[in-house]
């Protein structure tokens, strides 16, 4: 009993969650901040953190710095003209800015004019962006359209689980009949056993689906960490829209992105303009009349890099172009699939909607048709066998019913996440 308790206090935040679930918005909501679809925004933000790598290359790079020198000859603390030198010689009163032991301190600053790959790995990086901030977007329509699926197949279950649960309270109602049949010697022993047979069936018939119906709400917990006890309601409010291909818009942005990394290669090769300033200060004692020296000098490059022979970046410029080629054969090979597909899905929809009106009115046949061989069996004008074939046929034909509105729901789910549609305003 006590093992009891702890079971149900342990499950009770999760009824109650799922209890507070009357819509599939809030399926939504909750699949928005799982982990799994954290996991999108994360690489929209490394995306981001390498566009911002790329333009800070443009930036100057400043340092400071500080060092101690020595040598065992006196070296000299800043450039000096001959003239002046000379001057210094001939008046050894003067510290002459030599010495071996130097303190130095001082800042550099360094920043590209003209380096034609950096602004193509930036352009690069930006459009990585794009690709990961589409990924995401199409991830997250993935998981709506499982949750949606899901909750269809819940449905289909819910409803068979109805139905058979039907048919077996009508065959309970039979069988007080057969029971009076067969005590009255009106009826074989073996009819009751047929119709035990039959309640049995259907005993087993549910408890399999029960074991689907867990794994369905196993999955929708995964995504959203929400455990349902029951299906949701949900309304179509809108259809699909065919907006091209967008499932597809992240691999063409990465292919973009790889030609221009192609490019940034290929202008590693271009000359090169960068401009280099130092800011240098020393300390020391000269070493001619070990008086204190305190001074410091700037200097100033432009310095224009000209490649002329790198072998090994002629095998990155080949590798880049070939990541770009066997991209577009991906996505030639997966437009052709997912077109196939979409124009199947299409015409999959027209005929399941067909299917589903067609077999609402052929479960109201069979219905009347059940009731008529009820009341032949009761009159002893119909063997035990036709009669529960009736019951069998209503139940097959709801179950195809029910399996045909949820396939109604993943067709249309399938095409939302092929053309990009907001799914959010498709199902309510």
């Amino acid at each position: 009993m006590i093992k009891k308790m702890l079971l149900i206090i342990a499950l009770f935040p999760m009824l109650v969650k799922a209890q507070e679930v009357d819509s599939i918005s809030v399926l939504f909501d909750s699949l928005k901040t799982h982990p799994k679809t954290l996991v999108g925004e994360i690489n929209k933000e490394k995306a981001l953190a390498g566009k911002k790598i790329a333009i800070g290359m443009l930036y100057p790079a400043i340092d400071l710095f500080g060092s101690y020198n020595y040598a065992s000859d006196p070296s000299g603390m800043m450039p000096i003209s001959p003239n002046d030198l000379l001057a210094m010689v001939k008046d050894p009163s003067v510290a002459q800015p030599f010495s071996e032991n130097i303190l130095r301190a001082g800042a550099s600053v360094s920043m590209p004019i003209f380096v034609k790959s950096i602004y193509t790995m930036a352009a690069k990086a930006k459009t990585l962006y794009k690709s990961a901030e589409q990924k995401a977007y199409i991830d997250l329509l993935k998981d709506e359209a499982t949750i949606v699926s899901l909750n269809a197949n819940l449905k289909f279950m819910n409803g068979m689980i109805a139905a058979l649960e039907k048919k077996k309270q009508s065959i309970e109602k039979t069988k007080e009949i057969i029971e009076i049949k067969v005590n009255n010697q009106r009826a074989p022993k073996s009819a009751l056993l047929k119709i035990n047979d039959a309640l049995n069936q259907i005993d087993l018939a549910k408890s399999g689906i029960e074991l689907k119906k867990s794994q369905a709400v196993s999955m929708i917990q995964s995504l959203t960490g929400i455990y349902l006890v029951n299906d949701i309601p949900m309304v179509q409010t809108g259809t699909y829209t065919d907006r091209g291909l967008v499932a597809l818009d992240p691999l063409r942005y990465k292919i973009e992105a790889e030609r221009l990394g192609a490019r940034a290669e290929k202008e590693k090769l271009w000359p090169m303009l960068v401009t280099k300033a130092n800011y240098n200060h020393a300390i020391a004692n000269a070493y001619n009349n070990d008086g204190a020296v305190n001074t410091d000098f700037t200097t100033f490059n432009l310095v224009l890099k000209i490649p002329l022979f790198q072998k090994s970046q002629y095998a990155k410029i080949k590798m880049a172009n070939l990541e770009v080629e066997s991209l577009k054969n991906d996505l030639a090979q997966k437009e052709l699939e997912l077109s196939a597909q979409a124009k199947q899905l299409q015409l999959n929809l027209q005929i399941l909607e067909n299917q589903i009106n067609l077999y609402k009115q052929s479960i109201k046949d069979k219905e009347g048709l059940l009731k008529v061989a009820k009341v032949a069996y009761e009159s002893d004008r119909m063997p035990i066998e036709d009669y529960l074939k009736y019951e069998d046929d209503l139940v097959l034909e709801q179950s195809k019913y029910y399996q045909a509105v949820a396939e109604n729901w993943q067709t249309l789910m399938k095409l939302a996440v092929i053309y990009g549609n907001d799914i959010e305003k498709i199902v309510k």
